[in-house]
């Protein structure tokens, strides 16, 4: 089975929306478009695994479609992230856009989009890449569908807008794969889900009765 890679920028506090540019998504009046910008230097652009579409095929929703859909086809054909997202196979989830799509190598994906990737996973093929697409993760999220979340987590605390992970989110842990940091503090970490959450407590248990009668004896020699 190929696996289901999400690819995200996010804010400390979590945030998703519109990390590249102010007309990128301004729903809920979000006036923050454009924030990852400041934070970009050579370790970023060395590291775009993930976000260049290479050796992958692309998931997207129909928002962050609509965005590459408009902007990368007309880009310099010398520009080897162009040359990539626009070859690579693109799988499309959306209830209004209708086919055929423009973009080059695009599919719409049909019916539920659960069932859908379940499927999508199960054909041979390179590896499925979720870049952006924040309430298509949401979906896939809970329904466990995600095998590693690579996150970019920037040094800015934004306040509102969409979120990578939303209240209701399906519960469970993750394990930290790898991680580094680039010099303006970006800390690029890959997760993998690894199960549900075990309840613990760092309360001490009462001792028992074997215990105290250890510790009074102790006392008796020792006086």
């Amino acid at each position: 089975m190929r696996k289901l890679i999400a690819t995200t920028m996010v804010s400390l506090d979590g945030v998703m929306q519109a990390p590249s540019g102010p007309e990128e998504d301004r729903t809920g009046g979000f006036a923050f478009g454009g924030w990852s910008f400041p934070f970009w230097d050579d370790d970023s652009s060395r590291d775009m695994r993930g976000l260049d579409g290479k050796d992958r095929e692309i998931v997207l929703g129909r928002l962050t479609y609509e965005i590459f859909e408009a902007y990368w086809p007309y880009q310099p054909t010398d520009s080897p992230i162009a040359r990539t997202l626009n070859a690579a196979r693109k799988h499309v989830a959306s209830r209004t856009l209708k086919a055929p799509l423009q973009w080059n190598n695009s599919t719409l994906l049909r019916g539920d989009v659960v069932a859908a990737m379940a499927a999508l996973k199960q054909e041979s093929g390179l590896d499925l890449q979720i870049i952006g697409s924040g309430r298509l993760i949401q979906t896939l999220q809970a329904s466990t569908l995600i095998d590693e979340y690579n996150v970019w987590t920037f040094p800015v605390v934004i306040g509102r807008g969409k979120r990578l992970f939303e209240a209701g989110a399906r519960a469970g842990m993750l394990r930290l794969a790898s991680t580094r940091a680039s010099s303006t503090g970006v800390v690029m970490s890959t997760y993998v889900p690894a199960g549900d959450i075990p309840a613990g407590s760092f309360a001490h248990a009462e001792p028992s009765a074997k215990e105290l009668e250890r510790r009074a004896r102790l006392a008796r020699e020792a006086g």
